[in-house]
């Protein structure tokens, strides 16, 4: 394949990865967007492998290389569950961190290209910068997957004078990177690269350590848009005009859902990168000296049967998804209760949180995988003021983004963040195991509110009692 031909393959996948984004900003145009996403990186790799910088001896361990990968993948799609796809998004994440960093000490230790004077500066700059992003990225994204599996404690590591050390951190990197651009050979610019990339590693780790379980979906999107970077920067060091435009898309599509979900949160990215929201263990984020603030009333539970009594005779009904339903892989049989009561002429919709779940679109995945309308899943904005004249608002599995303390309590570590007003309908029911508070630590005042009634127990099972109890 020419080179000419190589380039305009280039352009066609990037022209294809572009409108996969626009695709994927719609549910309902979702499934073209992955293709074009599909046809695009196809594409894109093809052009790679049979262009002119790939030559024929090496395609063979190029194909070698693409089999493994792809029976990892296909493995990985068949035995991973949808309530797995956050930490799996993560571990991805990582893996693009890490090809970052070693196509760049492949880059640096390569001698068949030689770059003098000013050209020779600018090629190590682009290793350095993309070896530091990579090993973030690469870092990082193993301590999310960590925690999203729950293999590591939510709960943020506050390290005294935290923000001193990463301060420190970065002077050292800076300096780092002058003596390894000024280093005179490749000997001696190796010191100051794997210095850097411990310290990067090290930033990687502990940044993602501060941060607390509530702000995992946007640490989720950040380490996505990390990984961005991280391939544009390997695109730089390449000189591969693909790698740098998509890195760029991704990259900067990251960062605006980053900005996204903190404005849905009440945050800003700041904050969330000093850490300290959440406290992830279940804990009380309160003192236990403010007795005040503590949640006051009786806790009503009621029993499946009522549950879909109240379903039944209700005329308008919203259903609040939480990770709750995920954990439980209860959404087919939300399905099956959705069709019954949409079939009786129940007006039947579910409001969806931009934080719910552990990673931005979780619950309109699930839904999606279990046939769930399109039209009737809608925004927070979109139902908000619709609450009040709703008979039955009913909540499976989720905590934070339906707790009134975000609105009423201005001592709250969430006030201010932007809730579902579940509260404000008629009836409200909150599908939980036990009282314990939810991901943020934080005390949910619904539970005693006297519309609000608790049916307790595992979401599929109470779900599948509800839906026998429809169907009777």
């Amino acid at each position: 394949m020419s080179a000419s031909l190589a380039t305009v393959s280039y352009i066609g996948a990037t022209i294809l990865f572009i409108l996969s984004l626009g695709g994927l900003s719609n549910p309902e145009t979702s499934r073209r967007g992955n293709w074009y996403g599909i046809i695009g990186m196809a594409l894109a790799v093809l052009a790679t492998i049979f262009g002119p910088r790939v030559t024929t001896g090496g395609i063979a361990w190029i194909v070698i290389a693409m089999a493994i990968g792809a029976t990892v993948g296909l493995y990985a799609a068949k035995k991973v569950k949808m309530t797995q796809m956050p930490e799996l998004v993560a571990l991805m994440h990582s893996l693009v961190g890490f090809a970052a960093c070693t196509v760049g000490y492949a880059s640096y230790i390569d001698s068949s290209t030689v770059f003098t004077g000013a050209e020779k500066a600018i090629h190590e700059m682009e290793i350095y910068i993309g070896i530091l992003i990579g090993a973030v990225t690469f870092s990082g994204s193993v301590i999310a997957f960590g925690k999203l599996s729950g293999k590591i404690n939510g709960k943020p590591l506050l390290l005294p004078a935290r923000h001193m050390i990463n301060l420190a951190g970065l002077l050292v990197v800076i300096w780092m990177g002058n003596v390894f651009i000024n280093a005179e050979s490749a000997l001696g610019g190796v010191f100051p690269l794997i210095l850097m990339t411990l310290i990067a590693l090290a930033f990687g780790v502990h940044m993602v350590m501060a941060i607390g379980g509530a702000d995992m979906p946007v640490v989720v999107s950040m380490l996505n848009s990390y990984s961005g970077w991280a391939a544009a920067a390997t695109g730089f060091m390449l000189s591969n005009d693909l790698l740098i435009v998509t890195g760029a898309l991704v990259g900067s599509s990251g960062a605006i859902l980053s900005y996204i979900m903190c404005r849905a949160m009440n945050r800003n990215f700041i904050s969330v990168i000093a850490g300290g929201f959440g406290t992830g263990d279940g804990g009380s984020a309160k003192k236990s000296g403010d007795a005040a603030q503590e949640p006051v009333g009786e806790v009503v539970p009621v029993s499946a049967s009522d549950t879909a009594e109240l379903l039944k005779d209700a005329k308008s009904v919203i259903i609040v998804p939480g990770y709750g339903m995920a954990v439980a892989q209860a959404q087919h049989t939300v399905y099956e209760i959705t069709k019954i009561l949409r079939e009786r002429g129940v007006n039947v919709r579910f409001g969806i949180h931009p934080v719910a779940g552990r990673m931005p679109g979780h619950m309109n995945v699930l839904l999606a995988e279990a046939r769930v309308p399109y039209d009737i899943v809608m925004e927070m904005d979109e139902l908000n003021d619709d609450f009040p004249s709703t008979d039955v608002a009913m909540v499976i599995g989720a905590n934070d983004i339906v707790n009134p303390a975000a609105q009423d309590d201005p001592d709250s570590p969430i006030a201010g963040m932007p809730v579902l007003e579940v509260w404000k309908a008629k009836t409200s029911i909150v599908m939980k195991r036990s009282m314990a508070s939810g991901y943020a630590g934080v005390d949910n005042p619904l539970f005693y509110k006297e519309n609000n009634r608790m049916l307790f127990g595992d979401a599929k099972k109470m779900l599948d009692e509800v839906l026998a109890a429809i169907k009777d």
